[in-house]
């Protein structure tokens, strides 16, 4: 006998612990999912929103097994709210919260008109651990560098994560909704769509198994081994937590436990969840993280924001003529996924041996990242190029070659991702020039290219622009 209420899916593709769903059910009547393709998604990079609207074809079949279906719009989130509102006698919405600006400024309005309207709007709590504002620094401030933020994190508890409801209640008639294949989400990636289908796994039953078999197979060796590039050391739950197919608490619990057990590999995997919470503690505090100098004192930096030159096309094309940032370079393009030690490296290159500004990357990145996230894409950006939080950033210049050396020693990781000068190249290697544009003019026969820049020199160079200037 109750009013509908609409559950505002958005970056939270899950069914079980979920405080936004669990709040629309609390109210007692029928659930109303609605997933808008609104004016902040569409503001997405190729890769990220095609890999978005996989997600959420996958989770309206999740819906339709509990006997609920979502309901799918494009356009602007105020509008579509009010006519699906109107549509089905709907009085209240409930939504996971937001904390970077642009949702921001999105969730604000809506709120807004929803209440001229009489409707009652309220966002909840569940895509972070912990509310930006609830972890201060003792004088009561917002904390700037990660390690006294882990300290402080580490002894909060962290609500145990909801169970997976059943059935969900349905109202006596849907309203109409759109067909999300009927989109083209995947058409600004063109033929390299069928190339990054390959390396995606999709959905929150997917990502419940990736993290048991991590927690069980390689949780105990990830401190020691994660950052060895052409190891599966890794948790690979990071599109995952970009899309909310599983809850940061969930990971937490798993990973908390084992710590209990004396498990040194699980503490370094927290510690990584919390790296997370800390780059929207700091997306929330400082929003201009996202996209200008964390640092107002980098804004006079001789970075060159031009991204039409030979180097950075070279930079994106992965044809640099430095293996490994070249082979990081191509693993992005055919799995939309880059390793997170190789992220490090090549935006260390591209902002130092190129002395090129981070935006140049970041945007790069959030063009064809499958797991791209404003918060922690913007923070390990400005992270490696010295701008963001970092207490003693001007002399981490990493050189690949020394990297490959230590993480990639027999070159294994290398020869999958770079065919040219390989007699026999691997499938994924070749698979790049099936992936890329046909405009780039690459083959697998082409010789491989003379470095664009001598390591030393570039180091050097970027070593003499840091020390000239006073930070």
């Amino acid at each position: 006998m109750h009013d509908p209420v609409i559950w505002w899916v958005r970056k939270d593709l899950r069914l079980s612990d979920n405080p936004a769903l669990a709040s629309a059910l609390e109210a007692g009547g029928p659930v109303i999912p609605v997933f808008i393709l609104d004016e902040v998604f569409e503001t997405y990079g190729a890769a990220p929103l095609w890999r978005f609207g996989l997600g959420v074809e996958e989770f309206a079949k999740s819906l339709n097994a509990a006997g609920s279906r979502l309901i799918c719009h494009r356009g602007s989130a105020t509008d579509v709210l009010l006519n699906v509102a109107s549509e089905t006698g709907a009085r209240a919405v409930r939504w996971s919260r937001a904390y970077d600006a642009p949702q921001l400024v999105r969730d604000k309005a809506v709120k807004a008109a929803l209440q001229t309207a009489g409707i009652d709007g309220a966002s909840v709590a569940g895509n972070v651990l912990f509310e930006p504002w609830s972890v201060q620094t003792k004088a009561g401030a917002h904390f700037q560098v990660y390690s006294p933020f882990w300290r402080a994190v580490g002894g909060i508890d962290v609500d145990s994560p909801m169970s997976r409801p059943g059935r969900l209640p349905a109202p006596a008639t849907w309203p109409a909704s759109e067909d999300v294949a009927g989109w083209g989400l995947a058409r600004p990636l063109r033929r390299g769509a069928s190339i990054v289908a390959r390396h995606v796994t999709i959905g929150e039953d997917a990502a419940r198994d990736r993290l048991e078999s991590f927690a069980e197979e390689r949780m105990d060796n990830y401190g020691e081994r994660r950052d060895y590039l052409a190891e599966p050391a890794t948790s690979r739950l990071s599109e995952h937590l970009a899309w909310g197919e599983i809850s940061p608490a969930t990971c937490w619990h798993s990973a908390a436990r084992l710590a209990r057990e004396g498990r040194l590999g699980a503490v370094s995997f927290l510690k990584e969840l919390a790296w997370r919470e800390f780059a929207y503690h700091l997306a929330w505090h400082t929003p201009w993280i996202l996209d200008r100098n964390w640092r107002e004192e980098w804004d006079q930096f001789p970075w060159s924001d031009d991204e039409g030159t030979t180097d950075v096309r070279a930079w994106r094309q992965g044809r640099t003529g430095v293996r490994l940032v070249d082979a990081a370079m191509r693993e992005l393009y055919v799995t939309g996924y880059m390793h997170n030690r190789a992220r490090m490296i090549v935006a260390s290159f591209l902002t130092k041996h190129l002395m090129t500004h981070w935006r140049v990357g970041q945007r790069w990145f959030e063009e064809c990242l499958t797991d791209w996230d404003p918060a922690s894409n913007a923070m390990g950006w400005q992270w490696t190029a010295g701008s963001g939080p970092d207490a003693a950033p001007y002399f981490r210049v990493f050189n690949p070659d020394a990297q490959q050396k230590k993480f990639d020693r027999d070159g294994a990781y290398v020869r999958r991702w770079i065919a040219e000068g390989e007699a026999t190249p691997s499938a994924t290697a070749q698979s790049y020039f099936d992936a890329v544009p046909e405009s780039w003019g690459l083959s697998p026969t082409d010789a491989y290219p003379e470095p664009v820049v001598d390591l030393a020199e570039g180091r050097a160079r970027a070593l003499a622009a840091y020390k000239s200037r006073s930070f």
